[in-house]
């Protein structure tokens, strides 16, 4: 004889998987290949100065990808970049990080945090679409994954990582560009 409780946990078990899928961020589509040009895209900084990722033609370019301005996590993404923005530099590489969020929000979340870099918005969510990072939460909420591009100076993706963890992300990156710029790489 099964007990009531053991029925009252197999069907909250039941109802949890059979809701857990939906309450996941899902990506929309997929996001551009290592060797595959990247989309250009033409967005707003924190300052309403438009940029666009054809300006940046010659030079290394991570471009960051992150949820919401100003969350802890998304915080931690940016100030990493920014404490490591000398060795970026020296190495002739642009940051941009880019998030769903509004010209306004970029001006605060960059001067709270006194970011030396262009964080972009994209309130169309049409860049997001194009490298395949947007996602939804339970169909109601979407905004960006945080996923990381590195792109060659000729505009080609290097280097794509999927749901980063943001603490240390930064460190991990600047490695990575030092292999990617080396001697016979």
């Amino acid at each position: 004889m099964v007990s009531i409780r053991s029925r009252l946990v197999a069907f909250f078990s039941a109802a949890l998987l059979a809701v857990t899928p939906a309450l996941l961020p899902q990506a929309r589509a997929d996001s551009p290949k290592a060797g595959q040009l990247a989309p250009d895209f033409r967005l707003q900084d924190q300052n309403g100065k438009w940029v666009s990722l054809r300006e940046q033609r010659g030079k290394w370019v991570v471009l960051y990808f992150y949820p919401k301005d100003n969350t802890p996590g998304c915080t931690t993404q940016a100030c990493e970049f920014r404490d490591d923005i000398f060795s970026f530099r020296k190495a002739n590489v642009v940051i941009l990080g880019v998030s769903v969020d509004d010209v306004a929000s970029k001006k605060d979340f960059a001067k709270e945090h006194s970011l030396p870099f262009a964080v972009l918005a994209d309130p169309t969510k049409e860049t997001t679409k194009n490298y395949g990072v947007l996602t939804s939460m339970l169909g109601l909420m979407e905004f960006s994954r945080r996923d990381t591009f590195i792109i060659d100076p000729q505009g080609r993706i290097s280097r794509h990582w999927e749901k980063v963890d943001a603490k240390g992300h930064s460190a991990k990156v600047l490695a990575e560009i030092k292999k990617l710029q080396a001697p016979g790489a």
